[in-house]
């Protein structure tokens, strides 16, 4: 280059382009950062890389439109393990965007936050001096997609209801879903996939009944469950659903059998021992169970022993000199022969009086004297009765005048009894009625009767408790007269025919006027006793009625104290009272049956149960219903008594008619076995070939056993004895000593006592 002009021109020439250089080195220099906002926010979806910022990604820089200083070359982000990377898109407008490294998982990361700068190009190429932008915070979300379905939290759900009840919940069932977003996360809907079935399911998940349940219909039901998330994905697997359903829960006693087998000879059994009371969850303040055995069909009333009951009085301890009225026929007392009887034992007979049949007790039989004291008993079944007076025993004229001078009978269901003074009292009013109402006179049950005569006093006993007269009435003792009486059971002799509606002919001619019978009695006697000179004592009473079948309780000690029990006189019946139903419960299982005869009477005896309970609420008071069963008395194994001796024999007539007589019986033997079946040996059985050996049975096995007899009675096969020159005689002696008695006549012998049957060979046989 050349330079030409004057040195003034040339030297302005320098100084310009000196200026332009220095101009050009300004330009250079890089002056301004880049400019970001400080916050941004973006959304990203899952599984995918591109974020949406709001506001868009864009750096500034005042140093445009300088290439390098005023260009954005890159982002830089800021934070630890950030999934995310900014890219420049166009680095003279700045613009940017950010996006994921990899997919991102909103389950695990539902949101982000970091930090990002932006940075200029520097001042060339190799980014000297370059300058960075502020840090401006990034808020990302990520946002869900449903990949998803539900899942129930149990593998299947159970519950119970109660039958004929509408529940607002049964159960509830539940599901999840792993999606992260409140969307694809909640379930909004479950569905019963099981058709035709009365449940319902809502949005919650509450599974409800549509109708009342019947257990008698369906006992269990199976149903099958769907849920769906709000994204409308279904649950990968449905779930099960049993509802049971339940019987209505009724207070009432459970866990007992109703048929009790009780094999005699076995002591006390347990009739309840897995009982327990179902209150339905009932808060109970008390109970009261009363437990009966009906065994009124049995015998008189209950299991007893059949003996005579005249034997019975000995067994019990009474005095002697009881007089049986009403004995089993026989040939020394057969007086009774012609009434109907309930075909039971012969030593235990009952009798049945329809209000026609009486009968006359021999002359002789009884000596009372109204004087002394005696005792009268009797068995008796009673029912309503017409409203004449019903007679059970009465003495009164043989003749003409018809006086009772004592007598006992039924009338409008009171007993009364009569006793007219001797003539030889004073002429003073005496007590001659005494009267008691009594329910048990005409309930037609078998009760037990005692009086106890001491005049003027009189005690009544019915099933061993005393009752005292309601109404005493007085009389004028009876005028002297030489009329025999007539002593009578069933109803009264007299000598009128002008009682038409209370008389009938009795089958008997007797002499002296036209004999009636009056005043027949209805109903059923037995054990018609009465003892002249000494009363019973109270033990004795209770004795004869005492039954040999009964309840029992043995109260665990632990529980002793908790409840209070209470027994009927002849232990047909017992209460139990406590407010502990744990412990009640305990005692109903420690009640027992007990029947201590040798051979019990076989049959049903009916248990019921009747219970009370109260509560904190009386308004809501649960009422328990009765529970009846049967305790079934198996058939014991009758004994077999068998006489063995000579059964026939010759003698000389001198020894017939010596002084000491022929012993007709001297090698008698009595011998009672049972019978009893045992099972073949086991081990036997179970060897091979066992069961096709028809030698393999069961054995009989008899067994002698020992037990008191009632009577034995030697009886004569054809014509009666001739009385002059025949007879029966016994060692009076050796009966005595034994305590056995003996009655004979010209068709027999016979011996009683309730005795061993060693006791009756130990006496000398007759002759």
């Amino acid at each position: 280059m050349r330079f030409l002009g004057n040195t003034r021109s040339a030297s302005a020439a320098v100084g310009l382009v000196l200026g332009l250089l220095c101009a050009v080195e300004a330009a250079k220099v890089n002056k301004h950062k880049p400019w970001i906002e400080t916050t941004y926010h973006g959304i990203v979806t899952e599984n995918d890389d591109k974020v949406l910022l709001d506001p868009p990604l864009i750096a500034l820089d005042k140093d445009a439109p300088l290439r390098y200083a005023g260009e954005i070359c890159g982002f830089r982000i800021h934070g630890q393990n950030v999934p995310f990377e900014a890219v420049v898109l166009d680095k003279s407008t700045g613009e940017g965007v950010i996006r994921a490294k990899d997919k991102l998982d909103c389950e695990l990361q539902k949101e982000h936050t970091f930090t990002i700068q932006a940075y200029d190009c520097g001042e060339g190429p190799d980014g000297a001096n370059m300058k960075k932008s502020h840090k401006a915070t990034v808020h990302i979300q990520v946002n869900d997609i449903n990949e998803y379905s539900p899942v129930f939290k149990e593998k299947s759900y159970k519950a119970t209801v109660i039958e004929g009840k509408k529940y607002d919940s049964i159960l509830k069932v539940e599901a999840v879903d792993a999606d992260c977003s409140f969307q694809f996360s909640q379930i909004c809907n479950y569905e019963i996939v099981t058709p035709d079935v009365p449940f319902t399911v809502d949005k919650d998940g509450f599974v409800k009944n549509t109708e009342k349940l019947s257990y008698g219909k369906e006992r269990m039901y199976k149903l099958t469950v769907t849920a769906y998330d709000c994204g409308k994905n279904r649950a990968s697997e449905d779930v099960l659903v049993k509802i049971s359903v339940k019987p209505t829960c009724k207070p009432s006693w459970q866990g007992f059998n109703k048929r009790i087998e009780y094999e005699p000879g076995t002591g006390s059994l347990a009739l309840f021992p897995s009982m327990h009371l179902e209150t339905c969850d009932e808060p109970i303040t008390s109970i009261r169970a009363t437990i009966d055995l009906e065994t009124n069909h049995i015998g008189k009333g209950c299991d007893r022993d059949t003996y005579s009951e005249k034997s019975l009085h000995k067994l019990c301890g009474a005095s002697s000199g009881t007089v049986e009225l009403l004995p089993a026929p026989s040939s020394s007392a057969n007086w009774t022969v012609g009434l109907p009887t309930d075909n039971g034992h012969d030593s235990d007979q009952v009798f049945e009086f329809n209000g026609t049949q009486a009968i006359k007790v021999p002359e002789g039989l009884v000596s009372t004297s109204l004087k002394e004291p005696f005792t009268l008993s009797v068995w008796m079944r009673h029912g309503p009765g017409a409203r004449e007076k019903e007679t059970i025993l009465c003495n009164s004229d043989k003749t003409e005048m018809n006086r009772h001078h004592y007598s006992l009978y039924v009338h409008n269901c009171r007993l009364i009894l009569l006793l007219r003074q001797d003539p030889s009292e004073a002429e003073n009013y005496k007590p001659a009625e005494f009267h008691w109402k009594l329910d048990q006179a005409c309930d037609k049950e078998w009760h037990h009767y005692v009086l106890n005569v001491e005049f003027p006093a009189v005690s009544l006993f019915v099933d061993g408790t005393t009752f005292e007269p309601f109404l005493v009435t007085e009389d004028y003792p009876l005028h002297s007269t030489k009329i025999e009486s007539q002593l009578t059971i069933g109803a009264c002799w007299q000598d009128n025919s002008g009682h038409d509606n209370d008389t009938e002919s009795v089958s008997e001619p007797t002499s002296g006027g036209n004999a009636k019978m009056a005043q027949f009695f209805r109903g059923n006697l037995a054990g018609l006793m009465i003892r002249s000179g000494k009363l019973e004592n109270k033990k004795v009473i209770d004795c004869l009625y005492t039954c040999k079948e009964g309840l029992d309780v043995q109260l665990p000690e632990e529980v002793a104290s908790a409840v209070k029990v209470e027994f009927n006189p002849n232990q047909s019946s017992l209460t139990v009272e406590g407010d502990d139903i744990d412990a009640f419960d305990k005692v109903m299982q420690h009640i027992s049956y007990l029947n201590s005869r040798q051979f019990p009477t076989p049959g049903i005896r009916h248990l019921r149960i009747s219970t009370t309970v109260k509560c904190f609420t009386e308004e809501s008071c649960v009422s328990v219903p009765d529970a009846e069963g049967y305790v079934m008395v198996l058939q014991p194994e009758e004994p077999k008594i068998s006489l063995s001796g000579i059964d026939h024999f010759a003698r000389s007539a001198a020894e017939f008619e010596s002084q000491e007589g022929v012993t007709l019986f001297p090698e008698l033997r009595i011998v009672s076995t049972i019978t009893r079946e045992v099972e073949a040996d086991t081990e036997y059985e179970a060897t091979e070939g066992a069961d096709d050996d028809p030698t393999v049975q069961e054995t009989v096995v008899s067994e002698e056993i020992m037990h008191n007899l009632d009577t034995c009675e030697v009886s004569v096969v054809g014509d009666e004895l001739d009385g002059e020159h025949e007879g029966l005689e016994v060692d009076m002696s050796q009966l005595q000593q034994h305590g056995l008695e003996m009655s004979s006549s010209n068709l027999g012998l016979v011996v009683t006592a309730n005795k061993a049957a060693p006791i009756f060979l130990s006496s000398k046989s007759p002759k």
